[in-house]
């Protein structure tokens, strides 16, 4: 662990015992490896297992790493058919560590990284598994936001075009070289723009297989994880953005589900899949489909040049994985421009 994410357990835990509920004994810190965007902690304390989240250290980009919605958005969503872990305590940024981190429950169960699914006990269990993100995402689009206490947490509708105005923005920022296929991504999407349909529905932003945890024993979804990007927003983006690991190669870093047989493993085609949350929101199709994925590819571009380029700058949580986001830029941008020159 580099010494800007290392945590000092004297200085933290005294502190956590004074304002988290409960909480006694910190014994150890450990930086999970996983995750580049808000470094993430297990506390092993005497009275139980916890996990921090806090903003990376460094210089960062205007409205990124807002643990702080992390926070809100899973209290919020504490009592619906959303299951997340538990929230505990927000700290402002004149923490003890020098920034703004939540702790919340540590949920035990299973964390899947690879798409296709290899522990799985077989092609049902598979297939379960996938419906059940399905149902959950299916879920989180039904919730009322202000029935749930954020009316307020986005600003509704023009949600594609602000996202893309945000994200070009935000490459802008961190970019460190021309990328063809990204410029040409960026023009096609501002030039495609479809009108706006007054969907809004909370989104996720990083809806995928990997920010769950399943229950030991079962295709059980006990925690959607990272909500980092969360927002009032259109509930196709979210569909979309779990629908691009049907397109990403399996044997590259993204781990996707291109270049293997679906069938063959039990898992749903992406048309299927698409189908199954349409029927369980009553909706008919997906319109502008194509823009929806187009966006996806780019606004997770976006996301993987500025990690790349915290790493360039020495401010990553985990810098030697960050430094290979730059080839994902490239990759993620020409997937894009294949995929709408082929449409």
């Amino acid at each position: 662990m580099s010494d800007a994410n290392r945590l000092d357990a004297e200085t933290l835990g005294p502190y956590l015992e004074a304002h988290v509920p409960g909480f006694s004994g910190l014994r150890a810190v450990e930086k999970f490896s996983s995750g580049q965007s808000n470094p993430t902690y297990r506390l092993e304390a005497d009275s139980g297992r916890y996990v921090l989240r806090a903003k990376p250290p460094g210089k960062l980009l205007k409205s990124a790493h807002q643990v702080d919605r992390e926070f809100r958005v899973m209290r919020a969503l504490a009592d619906t058919a959303v299951s997340v872990p538990r929230v505990l305590f927000l700290a402002p940024e004149e923490s003890p560590i020098g920034r703004m981190f939540y702790v919340m429950e540590h949920v035990e169960g299973r964390i899947f990284w690879d798409p296709a699914l290899p522990e799985a006990a077989g092609n049902d269990e598979r297939a379960a598994f996938y419906d059940a993100m399905n149902a959950t995402l299916a879920a989180l689009h039904d919730v009322d936001p202000e029935a749930v206490g954020l009316a307020d947490f986005g600003r509704p509708g023009s949600y594609f075009e602000r996202q893309l105005s945000r994200w070009t923005s935000q490459y802008r920022a961190s970019e460190t070289a021309t990328v063809a296929d990204m410029d040409r991504l960026i023009a096609w999407l501002e030039d495609n723009l479809p009108a706006d349909d007054g969907r809004v529905a909370l989104v996720h932003g990083d809806y995928r297989l990997d920010n769950m945890i399943f229950a030991p024993d079962r295709p059980q979804v006990l925690a959607v994880l990272d909500w980092e990007l969360s927002t009032l927003g259109h509930p196709y983006a979210d569909l979309a953005y779990q629908c691009m690991q049907w397109r990403l190669p399996h044997d590259s870093g993204f781990r996707g589900l291109g270049g293997i047989d679906r069938a063959a493993l039990g898992l749903p085609g992406e048309e299927a899949y698409v189908a199954r949350y349409c029927a369980r929101r009553g909706l008919d199709g997906i319109d502008n489909w194509i823009f929806c994925l187009a966006f996806s590819f780019f606004r997770l571009a976006a996301i993987c040049q500025g990690v790349y380029k915290r790493a360039l700058d020495g401010n990553a949580s985990n810098p030697e994985k960050a430094r290979s986001y730059g080839e994902a830029v490239t990759l993620l941008a020409r997937l894009a421009v294949e995929m709408i020159d082929t449409r």
